[in-house]
């Protein structure tokens, strides 16, 4: 643009007419008339009118070519407003957090801003937008828009390398300039893909719950029927179907509870607790309430050594054991009898070393953060690590763990399954209190399950209850 006003400017002054030029003609025309009224052809009286009128003329024809030459004597001023708005909107265009794009003729990127070379990878280097983008109905709306014509809206997703969903807004942009081609598309990318997965999530939450709950009690009335019916006086069938109906309900009791659970932990998830809990007592307590359940499968609870007398750490009691109890829990039901369940506790580490915590159990296992605090260079953690001897998790199955009702295959039936929701709920009370949940898993060797939360210091407690019953637990 700067090019163009230099140019325009040089031609301007180029095609201006001189003062000296203008002054040179007027003098040459009167000496004219002066040496003919010297030579008698003209007389006194005409050699002044005509000088006059040419004088007169000279400076009109003055006046005239000047002014049209260059109507406003100062363009710089006039535009400097429109070059300011210009620069105005590229910033703002630049520092927009969506994708934006302006399409030239050809299907050729004029312009992205950062957020659109992020969205698409762009390079430094701007190339055709099918390239890049591979989405025939959002490269057909782009063409449409070149051409003239109205804007569109384009839904688009992708399974590979990660799931996405796009809506695509083209709209045509008429310019100012002349030529052959002078629309240009303005294309603008919304990522709505956690609003779709948010969308899915609760789709699959209310299918997954009505099974849940419509399987057992299907069962029941079943059995219900039947004993009010043909077996009512078949004493062997009433035990059987009594034994089978108690079962249900105890499924129905747990699913339920979990669901409540669940539900009071996302409600309050927003405020972090502000109780101070012993880490070392507390993990104790549940390794001693789970013994005799480890003991019926002759399964070994070894609780490591603690690495100081307490560990007190900033947390809701009560939550803070369920977290433990599902986790330990979990190791219990997917263990072989006879193997052995360890679990430690350690405290003051910072949140790299309790991601980390431990050498792998295996060359090949995988390891996946499913949930971490702020990053903080001076933050210190206290660290429940509980690892078992079971059949693994294959790595493929790692990221969903901590979704609602999600079950690895083959653990999704039988007597030890359970309701998919225990590590749902320990992600969610890991959350509430900015703490972290990693796990690292390799079939055939076994699973390790960490928790990590904040130390309680005199800064973040707000103030000194019992140990084992925090404010927030005596509020619920």
């Amino acid at each position: 643009m700067a090019d163009d006003r230099s140019s325009s400017q040089k031609r301007l002054k180029g095609d201006r007419p001189r003062r000296r030029d203008i002054a040179l003609t007027a003098s040459i025309g009167l000496s004219i008339m002066l040496v003919l009224t010297m030579a008698g052809e003209l007389s006194a009286g005409a050699f002044l009118g005509g000088a006059l009128a040419f004088i007169a003329l000279g400076f009109i024809y003055y006046l005239t070519a000047l002014t049209t030459a260059e109507p406003n004597p100062r363009p710089m001023a006039v535009n400097a407003p429109r070059d300011l708005e210009g620069e105005a909107s590229v910033t703002m265009l630049e520092r927009l957090p969506i994708p934006v794009l302006l399409i030239g003729a050809g299907g050729r990127i004029e312009r992205a801003n950062p957020a659109a070379r992020t969205f698409l990878g762009l390079g430094a280097e701007r190339g055709l937008l099918s390239t890049v983008l591979r989405q025939p109905r959002v490269l057909e709306a782009v063409s449409a828009a070149l051409r003239g014509d109205r804007g569109a809206t384009v839904e688009y997703s992708t399974l590979a390398p990660l799931e996405s969903h796009v809506r695509a807004f083209v709209e045509p942009i008429r310019l100012s300039a002349p030529g052959p081609m002078p629309f240009r598309a303005m294309l603008v990318l919304a990522d709505d893909t956690n609003s779709k997965r948010a969308e899915r999530m609760r789709a699959d939450f209310l299918a997954n719950a009505s099974h849940e709950l419509r399987t057992p009690l299907a069962s029941l009335a079943g059995f219900i029927e039947t004993l009010s019916g043909p077996a009512r006086d078949d004493e062997e069938a009433r035990d059987r179907f009594l034994g089978i109906m108690t079962v249900q309900t105890e499924r129905m009791r747990r699913l339920i509870n979990d669901l409540l659970s669940l539900s009071r932990v996302e409600m309050n998830e927003h405020m972090p607790p502000t109780g101070q809990v012993d880490l070392n007592a507390l993990t104790a307590d549940v390794a001693e309430a789970l013994a005799p359940v480890a003991t019926r499968r002759n399964i070994t609870l070894k609780l490591a050594e603690a690495d100081s007398e307490s560990a007190p750490v900033r947390g809701d009691r009560d939550q803070l054991y369920e977290v433990i109890e599902n986790l330990v829990q979990n190791a219990i039901k997917y263990s072989p009898d006879g193997s052995q369940v360890d679990i430690s506790v350690n405290h003051g580490v910072s949140r790299d070393a309790a991601e980390h915590l431990g050498a792998r159990i295996d060359p090949e296992s995988g390891r996946l953060t499913l949930t971490a605090p702020a990053l903080d260079p001076d933050a210190r953690f206290g660290v429940v690590r509980v690892q078992d001897q079971g059949g693994g998790i294959e790595r493929r199955y790692l990221p969903r763990l901590a979704e609602r009702f999600f079950r690895v295959d083959g653990q999704k039936s039988g007597p030890s399954s359970g309701t998919g929701l225990g590590l749902a709920i320990v992600k969610h009370i890991v959350n509430r209190h900015r703490g972290g949940f990693t796990v690292e898993s390799a079939p055939e060797t076994g699973s390790v399950f960490t928790v990590f939360f904040p130390v309680a210091t005199s800064a973040n407690t707000a103030t000194q209850p019992d140990l084992h019953r925090t404010e927030d637990s005596a509020a619920q």
